[in-house]
């Protein structure tokens, strides 16, 4: 009777231990991120309208030109063009033009950086992306005039520039590009193709 019960014991233990491992297998699996999909996961950048800011809640209140509004949450490693986070902020008032560069988790829409567009942020232009160079972070735009010209890509705009400028060269289609003028070179923050 005794080897009975060690025998139990036994088969008990090594249950335990692979309900354990499959338990412990599938906690792992179901922490990891999965695969990034273009435009959908990453980065994702909307333009829209800045309709409230609650700084006390670390949110950003946008709505999109197809009539949504998103709650961006963000922390004090935001980047607004011309500064860095809550204190640019102050300078975004309901009614202001904005690209917002922002990615999705389990907890919402968190904001990594807000492009103001305007008079007080970035210009806007439109052309035809004729040529993308990843590894130099450039970009070729032609005008409707004729003339061409080299912008340079910000990082986060690297990063997208296989998204909507490589679909552009195949198709010539019109795309607004947004950019600041810094040292003389125009560097693009953002773009997207014209439907």
């Amino acid at each position: 009777m005794h080897k009975v019960s060690a025998t139990l014991v036994t088969r008990a233990l090594a249950l335990a231990s692979f309900g354990g491992l499959v338990l412990g297998a599938s906690i792992a699996v179901t922490g990891q991120s999965p695969p990034p999909i273009q435009g959908v996961t990453g980065t994702i950048a909307t333009e829209g309208t800045i309709k409230d800011v609650h700084e006390a809640g670390n949110t950003v209140i946008v709505g999109t030109v197809d009539g949504v509004e998103h709650v961006f949450h963000y922390t004090k490693e935001l980047l607004v063009h011309g500064g860095k986070g809550s204190e640019a902020l102050r300078g975004l008032r309901p009614g202001s033009t904005v690209v917002v560069h922002y990615t999705v988790d389990g907890a919402g829409e968190a904001a990594h950086e807000i492009d103001r567009v305007g008079d007080e942020g970035l210009k806007s232009t439109e052309g035809v992306v004729t040529r993308v160079d990843r590894g130099r972070k450039q970009f070729v735009i032609k005008f409707p005039d004729g003339k061409t010209e080299t912008f340079r890509l910000t990082d986060r705009a690297a990063e997208d520039a296989g998204k909507d400028a490589g679909r552009a060269t195949k198709d010539g289609s019109q795309v607004v590009v947004y950019y600041s003028d810094e040292g003389g070179q125009k560097v693009a923050h953002f773009f997207k193709k014209i439907p």
